[in-house]
């Protein structure tokens, strides 16, 4: 049984302006310790013969025996696995792999070594064997002929193929350096088939045991010059006399990873540019997201309550007012770690808080109210321990303007009403409120003031009596002081104008009215408003043109005597409160218990239905930051495919080479992979540094939108896949098409 056997084969290529005949109607067989020289003039189909035998290249007609089994059915990965089990290639022009080492191209002959340590031994013992030893770190490019031909055929022997195909091996080399190569190759090729194609007979000639002649595509002449040396081909394959792989799949996922490595490090500029490229398409999307952030308030939840882990919202069915002492109640039946009566503030908007800034004496800052909450160690400070003492939990945008290391802003107002900072801790997820942190009898002093001003009406007003007649001045502008003692109302001296005006011996007495509504935070009733009143006479009234430094003020009062009509007030009229347990969960549980006890019960997670109007404007600009964002995207994904494809042909004549060495397919894809997925590990950490950069500045944090680590894996798995579809792109082109279609300095002959 011969090892190769030829029957009336044909090649065929067809253009589009013509058909040629690479060969025909050729009828030849080939058996081990054979050296068969092939020889005719250019163009006479010698190498299109030798890419058929290699299984390079395609043939239309006739049938290719290997081991007696007919390959005419074979697609492209049987051919691929042909080449890995049977051929070693050496070519006219080298087609060694130039961005990698002498070393390095030996080794990859050697994958079916498992041990790399192994590998490295008998690749440095093949290369001294060729003469290369002291050329072994070199790179191929900076080889000459010769050594890139020794090179290649250490290459060849790495793989102890049966067969072993030289294309001109010696066709770009001087005379003395081709003596030396055909020695080699007669001297490597003792127990395997050896085909050489040459130009020049008389070069293989003394080593040659056979001569065949190709005319126009067709055998000449075959002619037997001596016998080979070692017996024929037995009946078993060579492929089955090998031993069966174990794991395979590991040790090609193995391979894949190192070949991959290697290919990634073997062009470093190359590499830099798609490091560079993916760096470009990581950030790029990490700008888009944190621009277009507004888009994912499509997905937003809307919360009737501010949501507080674990808060139940409580009130009547029949409209009572919930006593402290009912809550209390309350609180101690269900477990409930603790209990606000007025949550009024938990739920008002906070544009209410002013701070200093520049030229502004009253600049807006938005928090919300809180208060027992704990935030780990204050950056500036210490927590509030006097009610009118607040802890400020701010974004590092703030920094700048209430300090890094001392405070810079010593007092804030809510309403007009002087609070001290005590501390400030930041951080860095502007998707957060800021939060303003009272003690309990701050918190409370506040909810007073929000109640009466914004909530109720409240106002002042000045009654003067002269014997028979009365007159009353409505006096304006509020301002609440904790320094302010109880019994003393302070009123700003310029309406004393107005009392002289009504001669001597006057009475006045002030009386401060509050119209207030029967209802909560969600529900009014603006059919039963009614009214509060507190009188006060002359003796607490003191006229002075300022206080404490403040010219600019109507009338000061006390918080103790602003919280004394708050609570009367509130005592009417507000009818929600909230208990505060573990987790959600238990306020769910609990909520359907109070529920069954008579009560209206909402946990502060449940969700309401926004507007008509709301939802249109949410989803109109949700719609269009979302549009943007798939926009950039689609163009980031056209322009790193564009790139990348480009950069795929530095890599198209080293994947053939490969795919010519027998390398597996599998190998060679998963080395892409490998390669495409290291270059995309730059790019990850440069977005991560970008993130931490923009986001713990104070100067940036507020101009993006923070986000979150589970967008952060989006846009990680996003460019992921997005490399691995290119990739795959890629593969599918390089391996769509043969062998010697993808070699660099295809010369078909």
């Amino acid at each position: 049984m011969a090892l190769l056997h030829l029957k009336d084969i044909g090649k065929i290529y067809v253009s589009e302006s013509n058909v040629a005949v690479g060969i025909r109607g050729v009828n030849l067989s080939f058996e081990k310790g054979e050296f068969v020289a092939i020889t005719g003039k250019s163009g006479s189909g010698k190498s299109t013969l030798l890419n058929v035998i290699s299984g390079m290249d395609t043939y239309e007609e006739g049938e290719l025996f290997i081991e007696d089994q007919p390959t005419s059915h074979y697609l492209q990965p049987d051919w691929e696995e042909y080449r890995e089990k049977y051929i070693s290639f050496i070519f006219q022009d080298y087609n060694i792999i130039e961005s990698m080492t002498v070393l390095q191209n030996v080794e990859l002959a050697l994958m079916h070594i498992e041990d790399t340590k192994q590998r490295r031994k008998r690749a440095l013992d093949l290369i001294d064997r060729v003469g290369m030893t002291s050329h072994k770190g070199q790179k191929g490019s900076r080889l000459s002929g010769g050594q890139k031909q020794r090179t290649v055929i250490a290459r060849a022997l790495a793989k102890d193929s049966p067969i072993i195909l030289a294309d001109e091996p010696t066709g770009n080399l001087d005379s003395h350096t081709s003596e030396e190569i055909i020695n080699l190759l007669k001297e490597v090729s003792q127990d395997k088939l050896l085909i050489v194609v040459t130009h020049n007979f008389e070069q293989v000639e003394a080593h040659a045991t056979r001569h065949i002649r190709i005319f126009d595509g067709s055998v000449e002449s075959d002619t037997v010059i001596c016998a080979p040396k070692t017996e024929p081909t037995n009946n078993k394959n060579i492929s089955k006399n090998k031993p069966p792989r174990k794991n395979e799949w590991k040790k090609n996922l193995k391979d894949g990873l190192l070949l991959g490595k290697t290919i990634f490090a073997a062009k470093p500029r190359l590499s830099v540019f798609l490091c560079l490229l993916m760096i470009i398409g990581t950030f790029g999307v990490f700008m888009i997201t944190i621009l277009c952030g507004e888009s994912a308030s499509l997905f937003d939840s809307y919360y009737m309550f501010r949501h507080i882990d674990g808060r139940v919202i409580v009130t009547t069915q029949n409209g009572e007012v919930i006593s402290e002492e009912k809550l209390a109640s309350l609180a101690e039946k269900y477990g409930a770690e603790s209990w606000l009566r007025v949550d009024s503030m938990l739920d008002t908007g906070s544009s209410h808080f002013t701070y200093p800034k520049e030229d502004v004496s009253d600049y807006p800052i938005f928090m919300n109210a809180i208060y027992g909450s704990d935030y780990g160690k204050p950056d500036i400070g210490t927590y509030p321990k006097a009610e009118n003492e607040v802890f400020l939990y701010l974004p590092i945008s703030y920094q700048p303007d209430f300090g890094k290391d001392t405070l810079l802003i010593e007092e804030i107002k809510f309403n007009n009403l002087p609070l001290k900072v005590s501390g400030v801790r930041y951080y860095y997820d502007n998707n957060l409120r800021a939060e303003c942190l009272f003690t309990e009898k701050g918190f409370r002093t506040i909810t007073a003031l929000n109640y009466l001003i914004n909530k109720s009406s409240l106002s002042v007003t000045l009654s003067l009596t002269a014997q028979a007649e009365s007159s009353k001045i409505n006096i304006y502008g509020i301002t609440p002081s904790f320094d302010s003692p109880a019994d003393k109302i302070y009123i700003n001296e310029r309406y004393q104008k107005a009392i002289n005006a009504q001669g001597k011996d006057i009475l006045s007495n002030l009386q401060l009215v509050a119209i207030y509504y029967r209802f909560n935070y969600f529900y009014e009733d603006e059919g039963k408003s009614m009214m509060f009143s507190e009188t006060f006479n002359d003796d607490t009234i003191v006229y002075v043109s300022s206080y404490q430094g403040n010219e600019d003020f109507d009338i000061i009062i006390s918080d103790e005597i602003l919280t004394a009509i708050a609570s009367e007030v509130l005592d009417r009229s507000y009818k929600q409160a909230s208990l505060f347990f573990k987790s959600d969960k238990q306020a769910h549980a609990v909520a359907e218990q109070i529920k069954a006890d008579g009560y209206v019960a909402v946990p502060s997670d449940t969700e309401y239905v926004p507007s008509a109007g709301e939802t249109i404007g949410i989803v109109l600009s949700g719609v269009m930051m979302a549009v943007i964002w798939f926009v950039c995207l689609l163009f980031l994904a056209f322009f790193i495919n564009l790139c990348s494809g480009r950069a795929l042909d530095a890599f198209k004549g080293d994947m053939a080479i490969m795919r010519s060495m027998g390398i597996p397919v599998s190998v060679i894809r998963i080395a892409m992979y490998t390669r495409m997925m290291i270059s995309i590990v730059p790019s990850f950490i440069v977005t991560a540094a970008s993130a931490v950069l923009i986001f713990t500045s104070p100067k940036f944090n507020s101009l993006f939108v923070y986000l979150y680590p589970w967008q952060y894996a989006v846009i990680a798995l996003g460019m992921i896949l997005l490399t691995a579809k290119i990739t795959q792109k890629q593969v599918h082109r390089l391996f769509g098409e043969s062998v010697k279609k993808s070699l660099k300095g295809d010369h078909a002959q």
